[in-house]
């Protein structure tokens, strides 16, 4: 009897170990940042802007739905993914985001982290027109709807450190850059915001 009882005893406690450690492990989806030009999402990883709230700690984590700019996440939360838990980036803070310092119509190599590759279907760079409205979160109206730089992979999947070589549109003062990954296999894609200065 006494046998017995220790014998479900320890069925349980095996039963719920492995119950935690598959619970535990997160699963293998794609995730990453822009680091040039930097992305808002990294400066607050990094330190570097500070009151950034959740996304100081999941710089890689601004995941939501594809298919921008028909679908994707709404306007205003773009850079957020319409995420309320990272909205800290959607906010133009005045202007006081640092700027990366880029050169009008010159080449550029774009570059991004992925802390877990996924199969992709590609990265698209979009960038604000000029005379946006630099002091409301970013939106459709405010972009160049056809990407400047569109970088296919057709399913494949890429290395954790990935560079785009491309050219930078025609512009002058304080813009945006919007990066998107798109995910092949599931139904989400990655946002990245940078503000640069041409």
């Amino acid at each position: 009897m006494k046998r017995a009882r220790k014998l479900r005893l320890a069925g349980v406690a095996v039963g719920a170990l492995s119950l935690t450690v598959v619970t535990s492990v997160p699963l293998a989806y794609g995730h990453g940042y822009t680091t040039a030009p930097i992305s808002r999402a990294k400066h607050c990883a990094n330190g570097t802007v500070h009151n950034c709230g959740q996304i100081q700690w999941e710089p890689q984590s601004t995941e939501g739905p594809k298919g921008f700019p028909s679908a994707g996440p709404p306007d205003g939360k773009l850079c957020s993914a319409g995420l309320s838990q990272f909205a800290e980036l959607d906010g133009q803070r005045g202007g006081a985001w640092p700027a990366t310092q880029l050169s009008s119509g010159q080449s550029y190599t774009f570059r991004w982290h992925l802390t877990a590759p996924h199969s992709t279907t590609d990265f698209k760079y979009y960038i604000t027109k000029q005379g946006w409205n630099q002091n409301a979160p970013l939106t459709r109206s405010a972009l160049e709807l056809t990407p400047f730089l569109t970088v296919p992979m057709n399913g494949g999947r890429p290395a954790n450190d990935v560079s785009h070589p491309g050219t930078l549109p025609t512009r002058s003062g304080r813009h945006m850059i919007l990066a998107v990954w798109t995910i092949a296999d599931t139904a989400n894609a990655f946002y990245q915001c940078s503000d640069v200065t041409f």
